[in-house]
């Protein structure tokens, strides 16, 4: 079965745990039977009874079996770089269960019970970030996890607290194992780091991106703009779906301003795109979000390991399932994406602190001068972008042998992921100041005042950082209302209608 999104984002945030039916127990067993069916007859096959990679062709005797498992686990823990967050190591742990219960990689029923074990007591696996090229899985990564889970080799956070992995698994009563015939070879193969991170990356641009919805209506508003270019009917003509649902969001959230009605018959003719082009812009990045989110759900799901075991016939294929180009696409276009919602959101910002442009005072203050206002925070917003310029680079389209050539095209999707997840984060710094400003140029509004749904969102910024009379220490105002866009709170404003569809 596939996960919904929605399930897939109660495991990042720990608010469920996967539970296994019977009849997932039962396609475990199956396939550990057929290879253990396969060594009794002294088929070789790959990575059961021989070597790895180039070493592929090299047999390994059944008194040699065990010790090719832990060995490759020990080998293959090459990881560098911080760790990765809990957040993130629970939910690869949770797609690590969810691949080996499709019952294509010949493991034991306990191998998924001692997963489904370090789930359950809170305890996840120190994994470094750095380290995977996408190919032939997350092979460094996997590797920490597994040493870490099945050896007590490594470090492993209980509860947030990072001790040696033996420690951890003796305070949760699970002691280490020996691996069998392809056990270590299946928990190391697979996508589950990659898809993991660019979920991560993922769920974080969706509260961005509904954020700022909100934040560009209220800069439409604090700019005494126009909601026309929002009409259905130009949406329409264009067809494009993302694009009509982006002008409904956007007319909703507008609705019932007396700022909007006190300024209908003005002699402007056209808003700065950064207003009026919300729906083409935005709409295209919706769009492309949700196909992102299309392959990851797909990806969460996925037996990606390497061979794979088939038990209607016994078959044990080797292929390529392992290699993580759908991922690292997906990701590639979320940090595409977000860079180009940011672009936006920088660009309304730096029309509300124009006096020339805005209408409103200097930077958004009074006294400015002996004020700066807003100036700086826009500077902050304009480097985030230009970051995010980097970021949105494809590492899809980079490709380094390796494995002695025998892995020669691999996909960088964890660096993708990576990078994806660090725009989402920036994109929702530069949503922040928006936020914040458009609730400033609201209030030199007063006592016109705006729609009731975007009166929601200017309390919830005015519940974190009051309005800019003079100048004071501006960072923890941003780094309140980041935290406000990061917690999902807009999806809920806009709610029925969603980012990503149930």
């Amino acid at each position: 079965m596939a996960y919904s999104l929605d399930a897939l984002r109660g495991f990042w945030r720990g608010e469920a745990t996967v539970a296994l039916a019977q009849t997932d127990w039962e396609r475990i067993d199956a396939s550990a039977r057929v290879v253990q069916d396969a060594l009794a007859r002294g088929e070789p096959v790959y990575g059961v009874n021989t070597g790895f990679g180039l070493l592929a062709q090299t047999h390994i005797g059944d008194d040699q079996l065990v010790a090719l498992q832990r060995n490759l686990l020990l080998s293959h823990a090459c990881g560098v770089g911080e760790d990765l967050s809990d957040d993130i190591a629970r939910l690869v742990l949770t797609l690590k269960v969810i691949s080996l219960t499709r019952g294509h990689s010949g493991v034991r029923r306990v191998v998924v019970e001692r997963l489904l074990a370090l789930l359950a007591a809170g305890a996840h696996p120190c994994i470094p970030s750095q380290g995977s090229v996408g190919a032939s899985g997350d092979l460094a990564p996997l590797a920490h996890l597994a040493a870490a889970a099945f050896l007590g080799v490594g470090r492993i956070r209980l509860k947030g607290e990072a001790m040696d992995a033996a420690d951890a698994l003796a305070q949760i009563d699970a002691a280490p194992f020996e691996l069998g015939p392809k056990e270590g070879l299946a928990l190391i193969n697979g996508t589950q780091v990659s898809t993991a991170i660019a979920l991560d990356a993922l769920f974080r641009a969706e509260a961005a991106f509904a954020a700022a919805l909100v934040a560009g209506a209220m800069s439409v508003d604090a700019m005494k703009g126009s909601d026309a270019p929002f009409d259905p009917r130009i949406q329409t003509a264009r067809g494009q779906k993302g694009q009509i649902e982006v002008a409904d969001v956007l007319r909703i959230l507008m609705k019932g301003s007396d700022i909007r009605h006190s300024h209908v018959a003005c002699d402007r003719v056209q808003d700065p795109y950064s207003l009026r082009c919300q729906p083409q812009v935005m709409g295209a990045c919706l769009d492309v979000l949700r196909s992102a989110a299309q392959t990851l759900q797909i990806e969460a799901s996925a037996a990606t390991d390497n061979p794979l075991v088939f038990t209607d016939d016994g078959a044990i294929l080797s292929g390529g399932n392992f290699h993580a180009e759908p991922a690292a696409f997906a990701a590639d276009m979320i940090a595409m994406a977000m860079t180009e919602v940011a672009s936006l959101s920088e660009r309304r910002l730096a029309l509300l602190v124009d006096p020339k442009m805005s209408g409103l005072p200097a930077f958004l203050v009074g006294e400015s001068g002996v004020n700066s206002g807003f100036m700086i925070a826009q500077v902050t917003a304009a480097a985030l972008v230009s970051e995010m310029k980097t970021l949105a680079h494809p590492a899809s389209v980079d490709s380094i042998p390796t494995s002695a050539n025998q892995e020669d095209h691999v996909s960088m999707a964890t660096f993708a992921a990576r990078k994806a997840r660090e725009a989402a984060r920036c994109a929702a710094k530069v949503i922040a100041i928006e936020q914040l400003a458009a609730a400033q140029g609201i209030d030199f509004h007063a006592p016109l005042k705006t729609s009731q749904k975007l009166a929601t969102a200017h309390a919830w910024v005015r519940a974190r950082a009051h309005f800019y009379g003079r100048d004071r220490y501006f960072a923890p105002d941003i780094e309140a209302v980041t935290t406000l866009v990061e917690s999902g709170a807009a999806c809920g404003l806009l709610a029925p209608w969603r980012v990503f569809p149930a």
